[in-house]
């Protein structure tokens, strides 16, 4: 059969070719066509990549302004090149404000439409729920709260895990020993806190400064940024309080660094996710600005914005969102997660039970025989 895959993001990326190996093991005549990245292209190959995420993102209200002509041809241009291959289905992997337009487009020219790992609709833009019950055949989920939330809404989702887990249990394997990493990074023999900033730059600017100053107040503990290689190293550096920094920087080895870390403080988003799942205790810190602050009551649907807060329903990692940083507070919730203190314990129990929660490794694989399996249907 045919598969349209498409993913705007690096961890789409990440997640759709562990997809698309996934599917090839249950379809031996499985062919790809996709918009997504290097991992992708690894499994469907370089000719069948469309558009590499790095030309489709687009961050922040300014950004899509200014390339909105740029984005509206990408659609189109998607649209000519699923109609040129003429797939089986549809898969379309987060990415909303794209791919609910593919969806929409789709589904109105009889093409099936999986989606896999679905929108965030329960925290913000609830409105999406319409478009997914109207043009998606399929809906899969990674989390399992939101079987509950999707059945309340009229949607039969699907939920094999999350392949998260299957990313980590890979990448434990090939782990380097503590004494390696560190000889490799430059780093001494102080126990490590690794920060995790964000993955976009507006996101570095905001969150990194914040980190640095709390990484001041602990000179017996070496601080680390776990970089991401599509960001330049100088837009880290510019924050890092130069040659005086007590913070030091690593590339593109995030789970490495965690694996080495006694705790980690960790912007929203699915790294809060990896690093409880890792076993790491972590803090959340997240800048916003002043307006942000005062309209998050209104427009984030949720009380929390970890996913570890969000699958266990309480607060189990600090989150400290705000847009002025208290750093004797911040400094306080750190101090009790280290190795000795008050809330250490308890939160790594309540990493083992998001760990039941989550399921297993093996999730890309049940994802893709459900897949499989119904198209043959």
């Amino acid at each position: 059969m045919k598969y349209y895959i498409i993913a705007g993001e690096p961890s789409g990326d990440l997640h759709g070719s562990k997809l698309m190996r996934a599917i090839a093991a249950e379809d031996s005549d499985a062919q790809f066509r996709f918009c997504g990245g290097d991992r992708m292209a690894q499994v469907g190959g370089c000719e069948n990549l469309l558009k590499h995420y790095k030309q489709m993102s687009f961050f922040g209200i300014a950004q899509v302004v200014r390339n909105l002509k740029t984005i509206f041809g990408q659609i189109d241009a998607c649209k000519r090149d699923i109609e040129q291959f003429a797939p089986d289905v549809v898969i379309l992997i987060d990415y909303p404000s794209f791919n609910m337009r593919i969806a929409k487009w789709a589904h109105e020219r009889g093409i099936r439409v999986y989606y896999y790992i679905a929108p965030k609709v329960w925290a913000w833009k609830e409105w999406r729920v319409k478009g997914l019950r109207r043009y998606v055949d399929r809906l899969y989920t990674i989390f399992p709260f939101e079987t509950e939330y999707f059945r309340g809404k009229g949607i039969e989702p699907i939920f094999c895990g999350n392949p998260l887990v299957d990313d980590i249990v890979e990448r434990a394997a090939s782990m380097p020993p503590r004494e390696e990493f560190l000889r490799e990074n430059g780093l001494d023999e102080r126990p490590i806190v690794a920060l995790l900033a964000g993955s976009r730059t507006s996101e570095i600017r905001e969150n990194l400064p914040d980190m640095v100053m709390l990484a001041k107040q602990f000179p017996e503990y070496q601080f680390v940024v776990t970089a991401v290689p599509w960001i330049d190293k100088r837009v880290y550096l510019q924050y890092m309080d130069g040659n005086n920094s007590p913070v030091k920087y690593v590339c593109d080895k995030t789970q490495q660094t965690l694996a080495a870390s006694v705790a980690a403080v960790v912007t929203s988003g699915t790294a809060t996710l990896e690093t409880a799942l890792m076993g790491v205790p972590e803090m959340v810190l997240y800048h916003i600005p002043k307006l942000y602050e005062v309209l998050r009551p209104y427009v984030l649907k949720i009380p929390y914005v970890s996913l570890v807060n969000i699958n266990l329903n309480r607060e189990a990692v600090r989150e400290i969102v705000c847009a002025k940083l208290n750093v004797e507070s911040a400094t306080e919730e750190l101090r009790s997660i280290l190795p000795g203190g008050a809330k250490r314990e308890s939160m790594l129990a309540d990493f083992a039970e998001l760990k039941q929660m989550i399921g297993a490794e093996g999730a890309s694989a049940r994802f893709a025989a459900d897949m499989v399996k119904s198209l043959r249907r």
